[in-house]
């Protein structure tokens, strides 16, 4: 099986500012904006909020709530209303589908999302960023791949639960890819009794991929078993040595500033998996 952290959600250039952490630490990772969507800020709800009203908040835009959002991945079920059929799903394209296809992901494959967090607090009806809390990177949900789809080859009959989603409304692209959930979760075979995909109750300190101490987002903190003994069995994008360092139960990584998708191959690689039966 393959691990892809794959960067997902609002940041400092798509959006503007990170998604928000909520005083009881749940969140809403906010999607980037898209002006070829056909969905709204406005348009999404998620535990008695208005998307748009917070995006409008949280930005200073006022026509925050009007503009469209790229809803992907779109994982929770009743954040926007669904045709019957409806799936958790994620869509690629570009560059980044060219990496995952060159990195042979498919069927099986586990998406691990992270994004840029920040804890926000109420002031009178607007939420706004807390000034003394700092951005950070954290894990907030998962995606195993069911299904692959190259999305322009599909006839117009198929997936018809899905043409609701962004990557079927952009410009064509060879590589424009749907990956959609599996039914359950499986890790070395075994079902976990979890869901196919999912985000997190909350973001808890195990969620944190920044370290503690650091001075950039990108300074990361995690598990021993992700040190690489080589290059090649290093993280893709991560394949230069010098960006880790190993102390004790934890690696330290720079991790690169570009790129969606950082894939890492858990075969022979036991400890990864362990973690991620641990923290899923």
């Amino acid at each position: 099986m393959k691990l892809i952290l794959s960067r997902k959600g609002f940041d400092s250039s798509a959006g503007g500012c990170p998604s928000p952490v909520f005083p009881d630490r749940t969140f809403y990772t906010l999607p980037i904006p898209d002006s070829r969507s056909r969905i709204a800020y406005r348009d999404i709800h998620h535990n008695g909020l208005n998307v748009g009203k917070l995006v409008a908040n949280l930005t200073g835009d006022r026509r925050g709530g009007t503009r469209k959002a790229h809803l992907d991945p779109d994982l929770i079920a009743d954040v926007y209303p669904r045709e019957a059929g409806w799936r958790p799903c994620l869509g690629q394209s570009g560059a980044a589908q060219g990496h995952l296809r060159k990195q042979q992901v498919g069927v099986g494959d586990l998406f691990l999302f992270f994004g840029l967090f920040r804890e926000v607090e109420k002031q009178g009806r607007a939420w706004t960023f807390v000034k003394q809390a700092r951005p950070f990177h954290g894990l907030w949900g998962w995606l195993q791949i069911g299904e692959v789809h190259c999305i322009d080859e599909l006839s117009a009959s198929d997936l018809r639960w899905a043409r609701y989603h962004p990557h079927f409304h952009g410009q064509p692209d060879g590589g424009n890819t749907l990956y959609v959930a599996s039914d359950t979760l499986q890790l070395d075979g075994r079902s976990t009794g979890l869901p196919g995909a999912g985000v997190f109750d909350s973001l808890q300190d195990r969620f944190r991929l920044t370290a503690p101490d650091a001075t950039s987002t990108t300074q990361w903190r995690l598990p021993a078993c992700f040190f690489p003994e080589s290059a090649d069995t290093a993280m893709s994008f991560h394949s230069n040595l010098a960006r880790w360092s190993r102390h004790g139960e934890h690696c330290y990584l720079k991790s690169a500033s570009r790129g969606q998708e950082f894939v890492l191959d858990t075969i022979g690689n036991p400890g990864v998996v362990s973690w991620l039966r641990e923290i899923l």
